[in-house]
C-alpha cells in the first residue's frame, strides 16, 4: 500500500511501526482507500451494534467483521467536533472554540486557522484524491470552504444543516448547497442522506476509474440532526415501534448493551433525566405525538444505514472493498434541544416528518438515545461526549467483532489516518509553523489490544468542562463545583466521589486549567462579554 515514492517520505519510526503492525502495508502495491463517515446528533445507543432497536444491518455487519470502540469521545457539539476531527487538534487550537461566529480572538474566530493542517491537506500530499460530501460547518465564507482546505471535490452545504427535502429551504432559507465552489439548485426529489451518498459514489467512481489514486472520502451526514424529516416509506416501517415509550426503550437498550459486553460488569443504567417524566404519566395525545417523533428519528438513521449498504456494494463492484478503511462515528450525543416534548417550528399544520415541518425529538428521547449515560449534546457528561466508533478494513483490521475499550478521542483520528496512509504531518504549511498534533494514533488497536500510552483528555463547551486522566474524570458544569467519577467502576457517572477524594479533584482541576491556558480556552462568561464587543 506504500508505493516506492511515498515510502521515501515516511520517517523510520513510522516505517518500523507500520511494518510491525501492518506487514501488508509495506508489501502491497496500493495504499488503502479511506472513508470517514460521521452522523450528526446521533445517540450512543442508536445503532443495533451499540444496543439500539433501530434497524442498521449494514453498519452492524461492518462492526461484526471489524471492531467497535466502547470509550470513544467527541467534543459535545458539531462545529468543535468537526474542527478536532479534521485537524487532530483541540477545537480551540484550530480556531473553533465554540461555533462559526467570529468573536475577535484566535481560538474563537469561527473558521479553521492557518496553523492547522486538515486530513485532506495531509493525505493529498501523500498521493490521495480527497473527496467530501456533506456538512462542512468549520468556516462559512468561500475562502474557508473544503476546496480551500485540501479537498479536490466537494458537494454539500458549507454552513449548518437542518435541511432534508428541497421544500425545507423555504423555512431554512440561509442554507445553500454547492458543488466545489459553485452554488447549485437542488433537484425536486432531493433527500439529503441519499443525495450525499449518490454524489460520494460519483466521486469514488471517478477516483477509481479516472484519477486512479487511492481516495479519502469524508462523508459528513446531516442526519439524524433535527428537523425530524424522513421518507414516508421509512417512517412507516417504524409505525407503533415506540408506543411503549422511552422508559421501556432505555431498559431494553441497556439490557442488550450489557449482553454485548459494552460496559464492565456492575455498570448501572443512569436514572431517567430529572426533566423527563415517566412515560406512563404522559397524557395519551402526548404519547402519540412523541412516539411518532421517535419513529421519524429512527427512520432517518435507517436511511443512513441503507446508504452505507449502497457504498459497500459499490466498493465490492469496483474491487475496492478489501482495501478500504471505513470509519463511522457521531459528532456528539443526541440533541435534547426543545426540552421536554421537543419543539415544532415549521409551517402551521405541516405533518411532522415532511419538508415543511420543523420539529425535534425532545429531551426524553434524547435521554433514551444516549443510553446508558446522563445528559446529551452540549454537555460534557458521558451522554454528550460519547460516540460509537466502528472501524472496518478487511486487509488491516483483524479480530472480527472485537470491542476496544481504550479511551480515544476525535483528535486521534487524524494521526491514525496518517499512520495507515504513510503520510507525514508538516512542520510548516504555506510558510506558517503548524501546531503539533494533540491526538495519538490508535492504529495499533487494529491488530490487537495493546496498552495505550497514558495521557489526559480534555473538554470545554459553553462553560461545561471535563478532564479524564486514566479512570478518573472530573466534570464542571457552567462554572459550578467540580464533580469526580471513577469511570472504571461507574461509567454512567452515578456516584460523585469529590468528597471522598478531594485531592484528586483538585489535581484534575489544576490540570484542566493548565490545558485551558495552553489551548486558548476562555471563561464562558468572559467570552460572552467579548462577543458583545465584537
Amino acid at each position: 500500500m506504500l508505493d516506492r515514492f511515498a515510502l521515501r517520505a515516511v520517517p523510520l519510526t513510522m516505517f518500523v511501526f507500520m511494518a510491525s503492525v501492518f506487514p501488508s502495508l509495506v508489501s502491497a502495491q496500493d495504499k488503502p482507500n479511506i472513508i470517514l463517515m460521521m452522523a450528526d446528533d446521533m445517540g450512543f445507543s442508536d445503532l443495533g451494534c451499540y444496543g439500539g432497536e433501530i434497524e442498521t444491518p449494514n453498519l452492524d455487519q461492518l462492526a461484526d467483521s471489524g471492531i467497535r470502540f466502547t470509550q470513544f469521545y467527541n467534543t459535545a457539539r458539531c462545529c468543535p467536533t468537526r474542527a478536532a476531527l479534521l485537524t487532530g487538534l483541540y477545537q480551540h487550537q484550530a480556531g473553533i472554540g465554540h461555533m462559526v461566529g467570529n468573536y475577535g480572538v484566535p481560538s474563537y474566530q469561527g473558521y479553521l486557522n492557518d496553523q492547522c493542517v486538515t486530513i485532506a491537506e495531509a493525505l493529498r500530499g501523500a498521493g490521495y484524491t480527497t473527496l467530501m460530501t456533506g456538512k462542512w460547518h468549520v468556516g462559512s465564507q468561500p475562502e474557508h470552504w473544503p476546496t480551500k482546505r485540501g479537498f479536490d471535490r466537494y458537494w454539500g452545504t458549507p454552513s449548518g444543516g437542518g435541511v432534508y427535502f428541497k421544500d425545507t429551504l423555504k423555512i431554512r432559507n440561509t442554507v445553500f448547497f454547492v458543488e466545489n465552489e459553485e452554488r447549485i439548485e437542488l433537484r425536486d426529489d432531493f433527500y439529503i442522506t441519499d443525495d450525499l451518498t449518490d454524489h460520494a459514489m460519483e466521486f469514488i467512481d471517478e477516483a477509481v476509474n479516472e484519477t486512479k489514486k487511492p481516495f479519502f472520502l469524508y462523508l459528513a451526514h446531516i442526519a439524524p440532526h433535527w428537523p425530524l424529516q424522513a421518507k414516508p416509506e421509512d417512517i412507516a416501517h417504524y409505525e407503533g415501534k415506540y408506543d411503549t415509550g422511552w422508559d421501556a426503550t432505555r431498559d431494553a437498550r441497556f439490557a442488550r448493551q450489557t449482553k454485548m459486553g459494552l460496559f464492565p460488569s456492575g455498570t448501572k443504567l443512569s436514572d431517567r433525566d430529572k426533566d423527563a417524566k415517566a412515560w406512563e404519566k404522559m397524557p395519551q395525545p402526548a404519547q402519540e405525538d412523541l412516539a411518532h417523533r421517535m419513529e421519524i428519528y429512527a427512520a432517518q438513521i435507517t436511511c443512513i444505514d441503507e446508504n452505507v449498504g449502497k457504498l459497500v456494494a459499490q466498493l465490492k463492484e469496483l474491487g475496492q472493498y478489501e482495501n478500504t478503511l471505513f470509519i463511522f462515528l457521531s459528532d456528539n450525543g443526541c440533541s435534547a434541544e426543545g426540552g421536554p416534548g421537543g419543539f415544532s417550528r415549521g409551517k402551521k399544520d405541516a405533518p411532522i416528518g415532511t419538508g415543511l415541518s420543523y420539529a425535534s425529538v425532545g429531551l426524553e428521547w434524547a435521554n433514551a438515545n444516549d443510553t446508558p449515560f446522563r445528559k446529551f449534546k452540549m454537555d460534557t457528561r458521558e451522554g454528550g461526549i460519547s460516540s460509537p466508533l466502528i472501524i472496518h478494513w478487511p486487509q488491516g483490521v483483524k479480530h472480527n467483532g472485537r470491542l476496544v475499550d481504550a479511551p480515544s478521542h476525535v483528535i486521534d483520528v487524524m494521526p491514525t489516518l496518517l499512520d495507515v496512509a504513510g503520510a507525514t504531518y508538516p512542520d510548516k504549511q504555506n510558510g506558517k509553523t503548524t501546531i503539533p498534533l494533540e491526538g495519538q494514533s490508535f492504529a495499533d488497536q487494529f491488530a490487537a489490544t495493546k496498552t495505550v500510552p497514558a495521557r489526559d483528555l480534555f473538554w470545554e463547551h459553553e462553560g461545561n468542562q471535563a478532564i479524564r486522566r486514566g479512570d478518573w474524570k472530573a466534570v464542571r458544569i457552567k462554572n459550578g463545583p467540580w464533580s469526580l467519577y471513577n469511570l472504571k467502576d461507574d461509567r454512567t457517572e452515578t456516584t460523585n466521589l469529590n468528597q471522598a477524594h478531594p485531592e484528586k479533584t483538585k489535581e484534575l482541576a489544576q490540570a484542566w486549567e493548565a490545558w485551558a491556558e495552553r489551548c486558548g480556552v476562555w471563561d464562558w462568561n468572559e467570552l460572552q462579554k467579548q462577543r458583545r464587543k465584537k
